[in-house]
């Protein structure tokens, strides 16, 4: 029986503490932002340059957009 005794006084030691729920749940988004991330950019090996292109081509096409909507120069269509 007094065998048992050392065992419970190393048992405080491997007691892991849990953070507070605001704390854990702000480590939960930062986690899965990343893996967001890391599956957005799987097989791409400079992110940043696709993410500068995307940006270019949206720019491209709000442009076209705009000039389409507000002037008539565009293809005029002739029936006859």
């Amino acid at each position: 029986m007094g065998m048992c005794l050392p065992c419970f006084g190393g048992a405080a030691d491997d007691v892991v503490v849990t953070p507070d729920p605001e704390t854990r749940r702000q480590q939960l988004a930062e986690a899965a932002e990343k893996r967001q991330k890391e599956t957005a950019y799987r097989g791409v090996k400079n992110p940043e340059a696709v993410e500068r292109k995307r940006k270019k081509q949206e720019e491209t096409e709000k442009q076209a957009m705009t000039t389409s909507v507000s002037g008539g120069g565009g293809l005029k269509w002739q029936v006859g």
